[in-house]
């Protein structure tokens, strides 16, 4: 995304739609590393956009029309005078289409080509091995194209992620001090959290707003970010969805919806694992942040979660808050 730097954090107003029938509302369009989202007048949240799958409909002619790849039904208009904003999408666009592959003769070559290694790599390595190279070889921008899929398909199910007034440079802060790219808050759906490709870290609300240390909620994501070192989202979606989504994968670039819609749905609905406790100790140790909270906010009684109890990096110690008192409660309101 460095062709958006020189963009970043730029804001414009717009006019967008749900759907086909549904009517055009004033929102607010924010420009992030990897999405637009799009919020109401009261900086409520109504969707978020992969970047990398925005296609205008109108090339030329004003008011600009954008749809997210694969829904033309929703729209988003941006008027001739927000120029900036205009110029940072036709930006992005443009790089992306110089990376993608040009057609004729070379680029049908290519995707011989490689359907030939990916079904030769099949008969050779076996799944596993296919799906982990489908996983290392897949870029950046196309994990995050997945992960953004992704989380639309869980807001059907969990509602819009939560974002109130001021929240976003909390939730950074957050993110930053545990190690993680990005950190979403969700309302229900995801009954504790969940890592999705691209960096994406979806917490349930509970952990902000049932408990008074931040560092409960904390401790939540660095179990995430442990099962997610552990493994890769995008090979935990590879390895569920079959053979067919790898191959697609290496060879498009992209899963198709009812995949995306499957793994979703799957995903909602199953418990996650349990974390090694000493490699959770460690991340503890690493961002200097107390593990007990966490551990009495998962047992009451610290039986199953003595070790994080009794072998607490900070017990006696000074450590930087993750969030102040003040900060802390104004975050708890991230749901409204």
């Amino acid at each position: 995304m460095t062709a958006l730097k020189e963009f970043q954090r730029l804001e414009a107003a717009g006019l967008w739609r749900n759907g086909a029938n549904a009517q055009r509302r004033d929102v607010i369009v924010s420009l992030g590393e990897a999405t637009l989202t799009i919020t109401d007048l009261q900086d409520r949240p109504l969707a978020h956009w992969s970047l990398a799958a925005i296609v205008r409909k109108n090339p030329g002619a004003v008011p600009a029309v954008f749809y997210p790849d694969g829904d033309q039904d929703e729209t988003l208009e941006l008027a001739a005078n927000e120029t900036t904003m205009l110029e940072a999408i036709d930006k992005l666009r443009g790089a992306l289409d110089r990376a993608r592959p040009r057609p004729g003769r070379l680029r049908s070559l290519g995707i011989w080509g490689t359907l030939a290694a990916t079904l030769a790599g099949l008969v050779i390595w076996g799944p596993n091995a296919l799906q982990s190279h489908a996983t290392r070889v897949v870029p950046e921008v196309n994990r995050k194209a997945i992960g953004q899929s992704l989380l639309k398909r869980i807001e059907r199910l969990s509602g819009q992620t939560c974002r109130a007034s001021g929240s976003a440079p909390l939730l950074a802060r957050i993110a930053q001090r545990t190690g993680v790219e990005q950190l979403l808050i969700v309302r229900e759906g995801v009954t504790t959290s969940l890592a999705l490709p691209g960096g994406l870290i979806l917490l349930n609300r509970s952990f902000i707003e049932d408990h008074e240390d931040p560092d409960v909620a904390a401790g939540a994501i660095l179990a995430e970010r442990i099962r997610a070192e552990a493994q890769d989202p995008l090979y935990a979606l590879l390895k569920a969805s079959g053979l067919k989504a790898s191959v697609q994968l290496l060879t498009t670039g992209t899963l198709n919806e009812a995949t995306l819609d499957a793994y979703a749905e799957a995903k909602v609905a199953q418990r996650r694992p349990t974390v090694d406790e000493d490699r959770l100790l460690a991340a503890f140790v690493e961002t200097n942040i107390a593990s007990s909270p966490y551990a009495y906010a998962i047992d009451k009684t610290g039986e199953t979660t003595l070790g994080l109890i009794e072998f607490d990096p900070m017990t006696h110690q000074e450590t930087q808050p993750v969030l102040t008192d003040q900060q802390w409660v104004a975050l708890q309101n991230i749901c409204g």
